[in-house]
């Protein structure tokens, strides 16, 4: 339960993410000690950038950032495992969090597991678990110091609806303050009581009470109310410019009420309010599918053998699945069950029991984008998925997913994980693939592209195997069959 004393406050901040990327611009909001917040904002709007600049790990270039008291602690839970922590062990990758190792680490690692309940051996790789396993650890890692201001950076990404349920119920209970970005609805309204809405325009922070739809509605009708009001008072410049007109040709003291009736014109051009512009959303689209000769014998996917984690053990489950053109079929099964590892190594052709057709071009959403080249330009990526670069398609593309000629200029490691998650699809549609792997596609992306990249998905005339955790968004994809794990089992 938040209470009136403030644990957190921006003082008209001004940052910049390198030298022509501005995020904030004289931002002031303050959060209260207990409150639940969910961080919104357009995809490459800065959210991530201000949660650095709360932790520390960025310096604004004016305003000061307050904590309350001054020594209130930070934990932070990531979308993304970094790449250089992947490597490390389990009871390694806590300890990196303390600069004096306690002598309790294994009993504090236990009780932060158990918190997020997940099972797992302190001598495993990070990199061995799965998606899901992984948010988890993420998770857990940000509350193993029992942090004063909890920082989640969509912790919903790759959790199973009972993944979910256990967060959502754990934060509802959670006594310290939470900031949450995230694109799940249904989630942030079970336990947010506030928004922060980072407005990538005016590089502003604009604070709300209430849940998530309540503020999504507020703004909505906000804007309404805006823009009603601007046309009223357009309405009433033009007629006020007309009538100044007229009188101005009529002359002698006419000329006076003219000049009177153009200052009220311009009176009222100066108190129209500034309507707030709604956040950009991707064009619609299409994922075109490899086209194939004549001879192809139409067996684009042929699954005979599928690699399940039974009791911490990899077993392979026979099946007989194959995918044609136009064949859309879901992976389900709990976290750690073994989907992603799966859909990995049909990628790589290294799946015992798989045969992929003689020729077929595989595009691969992996959920946690390690396919990239993070030293690579966003633009050197895309151009390598064409067979024939085309410079206009090329930029058209990009366009259309928000990455204009900065973005693409930018190396990848520099993109948000949801500029990222664009740059995948832009990729895949230049890429015109004829077996289609998506894994968590919805991860890190905008509520308001998802519609549009379910219908493209829908529309997908190749060979498509997809794994999801969102029931709505898999309610619009056409979907022909689905191959559920825990049968297998």
């Amino acid at each position: 339960m938040a209470n009136d004393n403030v644990v957190l406050r921006f003082n008209e901040v001004i940052f910049n993410y390198g030298e022509h990327k501005p995020i904030l611009e004289e931002a002031s909001f303050s959060v209260r000690n207990g409150s639940k917040l969910a961080l919104m904002g357009q995809n490459g709007a800065g959210k991530t950038s201000l949660f650095r600049l709360i932790l520390g790990e960025d310096k604004p270039q004016k305003g000061g950032i307050f904590r309350s008291p001054e020594d209130a602690t930070v934990g932070v839970a990531k979308q993304v495992v970094p790449l250089e922590q992947r490597d490390q062990t389990v009871r390694d990758f806590f300890a990196s969090t303390f600069t004096d190792v306690p002598y309790n680490l294994d009993k504090r690692i236990a009780d932060v597991l158990g918190a997020v309940n997940l099972h797992t051996d302190l001598t495993k790789r990070v990199r061995e678990h799965s998606g899901g396993e992984q948010a988890r650890l993420l998770l857990a890692y940000s509350l193993i110091q029992n942090p004063d201001i909890l920082l989640l950076d969509e912790p919903t990404n790759n959790l199973d609806p009972e993944g979910i349920e256990h967060l959502t119920g754990f934060l509802m209970m959670y006594e310290k303050t939470v900031i949450v970005i995230s694109h799940d609805a249904d989630f942030l309204n079970a336990f947010t009581d506030g928004v922060l809405y980072l407005d990538v325009h005016t590089q502003k922070v604009e604070q709300y009470d209430g849940n998530y739809s309540d503020v999504v509605e507020e703004i909505s009708e906000r804007i309404e109310r805006e823009k009603m009001q601007n046309a009223r008072a357009e309405r009433m410049i033009r007629e006020k410019m007309a009538k100044s007109e007229f009188f101005a040709h009529k002359g002698g003291k006419l000329r006076s009420v003219a000049k009177r009736m153009r200052e009220a014109a311009e009176e009222s051009q100066e108190n129209m309010v500034e309507v707030r512009r709604e956040d950009k959303t991707i064009r619609s689209f299409e994922i075109p599918a490899q086209e194939f000769p004549f001879d192809f014998n139409g067996s684009i996917l042929a699954i005979k053998t599928i690699g399940i984690i039974q009791k911490g053990k990899r077993v392979e489950k026979e099946t007989s699945v194959i995918l044609r053109k136009r064949s859309h079929v879901l992976l389900s099964g709990p976290n750690g069950i073994g989907k992603s590892t799966f859909l990995e190594h049909i990628y790589n052709r290294t799946a015992p029991g798989i045969t992929i057709g003689e020729g077929v071009i595989v595009g691969y959403y992996r959920q946690d984008f390690s396919l990239f080249d993070y030293d690579q330009t966003a633009y050197d990526c895309l151009s390598q998925a064409m067979r024939k670069v085309d410079e206009h398609t090329l930029r058209s593309v990009a366009a259309g997913f928000l990455l204009d000629g900065k973005i693409l200029g930018n190396q990848i490691k520099y993109l948000s994980e949801g500029q990222k998650g664009l740059l995948s699809f832009a990729r895949l549609v230049l890429l015109k693939p004829g077996l289609l792997i998506l894994d968590e596609p919805t991860n890190h992306i905008n509520f308001r592209h998802l519609p549009l990249i379910a219908q493209a998905i829908d529309g997908y005339e190749g060979a498509l195997l997809v794994v999801s955790h969102v029931p709505d968004f898999v309610a619009q994809v056409r979907i022909d069959s689905t191959i559920d794990l825990t049968t297998l089992l």
